[in-house]
């Protein structure tokens, strides 16, 4: 078996050199369905929930740290273990169509690669009784590798490097690591996992038109990462929403549910209409994301995350005692609260989910116990243990969690956006506040809101006005 590294050699040498000179032309609304990628049963009642936990806390590892060095075996990771949305969309000519996780926390749009594409314990794949599906670049007339001296070169280099490229000349037709000709392979850590390969110049394919020059990953190797790629929507010059030149986008999020027909779809939509005082939209701004300190850390990392400005949480219609410093973004980039879709359960800092859970322990006293054998197990906490009339029923009133956003905006989120059941005996039947913690790294934002709380809400990023909205809704068919 070919190794990564060779794979990606070949690449470099499989097709002609392209300098990009067009740009892709303003695109009207757009509307694509967007699916759950979809999650298999497993014979653990508790590993389901235990893995969704794991993966969001390895998620957050990464978006607070992403330089750091990535430990995939801190804590265990379920098959399918991917609680994320995806869409598809159509690259090169003719069009071939990909299934890409939503991914507002990353910034670089890529997708399985070639027939020789690997993809070690991917899960999670949008179509589970078929294969990976790939695209195959010596199937597109558009296909080209972008060169080391283009500008997008530097979206995922160093500007070191693209130096080297410009002292080169123009007359050079090999490639080495002191004169590059194409723009050299890329490697990209997750929470999970990492995806390797090389920037190719394709036209994407939309709804009545085509976005051309359009600068996508083709992956040649991947591990725990889900199997269709993932369609970058954060900030960034390589992000869709900036290479499309989106004044907006929206989406909505049907319920992760887990006997939930998994041929319902939400929707993304791409430079929507403005909505009316009609449509009960709440907004609050986007903050200013952290920049180089005094002390010339390089924060340029947090530059792709969509900073809001969380005031309060309420829990039972109280105010929860949160240190100032959580919720403010600091100079040196800790602290505060980003919107991601690509994290499944919200991660709140030892020093947020503490209070948050101790709240709920509070209000619940004399009615509920916690459960610390089904925290255990699922990796979540707090777990309250049910009566077993109350499990059967699967009915239960808890305190009321609400967001509090700077402007005035409020998510008061329903009962099934923050727990979740656990547990198919009378022993171990429970809910659990779907909130992780102990991420291990310090730094970085302090709340992550994952797409879990987010379910049956629209989401609106005006990119425009620079603002954030939201409204619950059914998202079934939106």
């Amino acid at each position: 078996m070919a190794s990564p590294l060779s794979i990606l050699l070949s690449l470099l040498f499989s097709y002609s050199l392209f300098f990009p000179l067009s740009s892709s032309a303003s695109l009207g609304p757009v509307s694509l369905p967007l699916h759950r990628l979809s999650l298999a049963p497993h014979p653990e009642p508790f590993q389901r929930l235990a893995g969704l936990a794991n993966a969001s806390v390895l998620r957050a590892s990464r978006l607070k740290n992403p330089k750091s060095a990535v430990h995939p075996t801190r804590a265990p990771l379920f098959p399918h273990s991917y609680g994320g949305y995806s869409l598809s969309l159509a690259f090169g000519t003719p069009p071939q169509n990909i299934p890409l996780l939503l991914d507002t926390g990353s910034q670089l749009t890529w997708i399985p690669c070639t027939t020789s594409y690997q993809c070690r314990r991917c899960a999670s794949p949008a179509n589970p009784a078929g294969p990976t599906a790939v695209f195959l670049p010596k199937s597109s007339s558009s296909a080209r590798l972008i060169g080391c001296r283009n500008p997008k070169c530097s979206w995922i280099h160093s500007s070191e490097l693209l130096s080297r490229c410009k002292d080169c000349p123009s007359t050079n037709n090999s490639s080495s690591s002191d004169c590059p000709v194409v723009c050299p392979p890329y490697v990209l850590i997750y929470g999970s996992g990492s995806t390797a390969g090389v920037l190719l110049s394709e036209s994407l394919s939309l709804p009545g038109r085509t976005a051309t020059d359009f600068a996508v990953g083709c992956s040649v190797y991947s591990d725990r990462q889900p199997a269709g790629g993932i369609a970058g929507f954060g900030r960034g010059s390589p992000s869709i929403p900036a290479q499309l030149g989106l004044k907006r986008f929206s989406y909505c999020l049907i319920s992760r549910r887990f006997d939930d027909d998994a041929a319902e779809s939400g929707s993304v939509v791409l430079d929507g209409a403005r909505d009316s005082s009609a449509d009960a939209v709440s907004f609050t701004p986007f903050l200013k994301n952290p920049s180089p300190s005094a002390s010339g850390a390089d924060l340029s990392a947090f530059s792709v995350y969509y900073y809001v400005g969380l005031r309060k949480i309420t829990v039972g219609g109280k105010k929860v005692k949160i240190p100032s410093s959580m919720l403010v973004p600091g100079p040196d980039g800790s602290g505060g609260t980003i919107v991601d879709s690509g994290t499944t359960f919200t991660y709140m800092e030892p020093a947020v989910l503490e209070p948050v859970a101790a709240a709920f322990t509070d209000r619940l006293a004399g009615r509920l116990n916690r459960s610390t054998t089904v925290e255990r197990l699922a990796g979540l906490r707090p777990c309250f243990a049910l009566p077993a009339a109350v499990a059967a029923a699967k009915k239960l009133e808890l305190p009321e969690m609400v967001l509090h956003f700077k402007g005035g905006a409020e998510m008061r989120l329903p009962l099934e956006n923050y727990f979740a059941f656990a547990g198919e005996s009378r022993k171990t039947a429970a809910v659990c506040l779907t909130v992780v913690s102990d991420s291990g790294v310090a730094g970085g934002p302090a709340i992550i809101l994952g797409n879990f709380q987010q379910q049956n809400y629209y989401m609106v990023y005006d990119l425009e006005r620079e603002r954030l909205g939201f409204r619950r809704q059914s998202c079934i068919g939106s």
